[in-house]
C-alpha cells in the first residue's frame, strides 16, 4: 500500500473511533475541509507533517500515536 493510502485509512479509523465527521475534524483542527477530504480520498501524493500534527491535536493524540498503527509497518508499505 502507498503511504498516502495508509494515512487515509488511519484517518478513517480515527474518525470512526472518535465518532467524528470530517466536518467536525475540520472545525476542531482548523485544517481546511478540502484538505481533509483529499487526505481521506488519498488524492494527495504526500501530506505535510504540520497538517498531520494539527489533525492529531484535534484527536488529542501525538504523532507517535498516529503512526503507531500497523498500517505503517514497513512490510505493509510500498517502497
Amino acid at each position: 500500500m502507498q503511504l498516502n493510502e495508509a494515512v487515509s485509512k488511519r484517518l478513517l479509523e480515527l474518525l470512526d473511533s472518535y465518532g467524528m465527521t470530517q466536518y467536525q475534524l475540520h472545525m476542531k483542527s482548523g485544517v481546511p475541509k478540502s484538505t481533509i477530504r483529499n487526505l481521506v480520498n488519498h488524492t494527495y501524493p504526500s501530506v505535510k507533517l504540520r497538517v498531520l500534527h494539527e489533525l492529531c491535536q484535534a484527536f488529542g493524540i501525538s504523532l507517535y500515536d498516529f503512526f503507531s498503527s500497523p498500517l505503517f509497518k514497513e512490510t505493509n508499505l510500498e517502497p
